[in-house]
C-alpha cells in the first residue's frame, strides 16, 4: 500500500516520539523520526519528505533553527511545530521561521492528523491545479512557481506569501475581513495567526514597491483592500 505522505518527525522525547510515530504508521503514514534537530535536517536533505514536525526545544539544533534551514531549501513543504511552549512570543518567532501551525502539547492525535490533513491538501492541490498567472499593475505573479517579477527583477515568494497574495489577487479592489483571510489562507482564524498576517503583509508591501500604482490598504477596524 502506498503511504499517505512521508513525514519528518524531529523530537528529542523518546516516549512522545514512539507514540506519535506508531499512530501516524497506523494511519498509513512513513515516519522518519530524529532525536535532535541536526539529524532531522540531514534527514530532509535526502529528499522526499512532504510535512514536518517539529520539536522546539531539540539538542543540536532547536526547531527554529531547523526550521529555517528547511524553509532555505523550501518553501512548500509544510512545517507544523509541536510544542509545550504556548508563549506568544514563542509562537511569533514560529511564524517567522516559515511555519505553518502550531500544536501546543498536550494535544490528541486526532487533532494532529487533522491539522496534518488540512495542509497536506493544500499542498496537493497547488501542485494539481492548473498555473495561475496574474497580472498586478507592473508586476507579474506566477502562483505555481512562487514568483512576483517586473521587466528588471524577481522576487521568490514563500508559500504562504503566494497565498495570501493569490487570495488579495481573487479579491483585488474589495474590502477583505482580518478573519476572512485567516480562514481562507490559514484555515482558522486565531490571534497568534493574526499577527503572523501582519508580517506576511509588511512583507508583500516591501514587493510591491516595485510599483508605486499597487496598494494594499489597512482598513482599520476590518482589513485589507488591494488596490490594483
Amino acid at each position: 500500500m502506498q503511504s499517505k505522505a512521508k513525514v519528518l518527525l524531529a523530537e528529542d522525547d523518546t516516549s512522545l516520539a514512539f507514540v506519535i510515530k506508531d499512530n501516524l504508521e497506523e494511519e498509513g503514514y512513513e515516519v522518519t523520526w530524529s532525536a535532535d534537530g541536526e539529524a532531522a535536517l540531514q534527514q530532509f536533505l535526502k529528499g522526499g519528505i512532504d510535512i514536518c514536525l517539529l520539536d522546539v526545544m531539540m539538542p543540536v539544533k532547536d526547531g527554529f533553527t531547523l526550521a529555517k534551514k528547511i524553509r532555505q531549501k523550501s518553501d512548500i513543504v509544510p512545517i507544523l511545530f509541536i510544542t509545550a511552549k504556548s508563549l506568544e512570543a514563542d509562537k511569533l518567532e514560529g511564524f517567522k521561521t516559515g511555519a505553518d501551525d502550531y500544536i501546543t502539547k498536550p494535544f490528541s492525535m486526532k487533532e494532529l492528523l487533522m491539522r496534518m490533513d488540512v495542509f497536506l491538501r493544500r499542498t496537493k492541490k497547488m501542485h494539481s491545479e492548473e498555473v495561475k498567472e496574474y497580472k498586478l499593475g507592473k508586476l507579474g505573479f506566477s502562483y505555481n512557481n512562487l514568483r512576483l517579477y517586473n521587466g528588471t527583477e524577481e522576487f521568490s515568494l514563500t508559500q504562504r506569501e503566494a497565498d495570501l497574495l493569490r487570495f488579495f489577487c481573487d479579491h483585488a479592489n474589495k474590502v477583505l475581513k482580518r478573519e476572512e483571510i485567516l480562514l481562507n489562507v490559514w484555515g482558522k482564524d486565531d490571534y497568534f495567526l493574526g499577527r503572523s498576517m501582519d508580517v506576511f503583509i509588511t512583507r508583500l508591501r516591501k514587493h510591491f514597491k516595485a510599483d508605486p500604482a499597487i496598494i494594499l490598504e489597512t482598513i482599520h477596524g476590518i482589513g485589507f483592500r488591494l488596490n490594483a
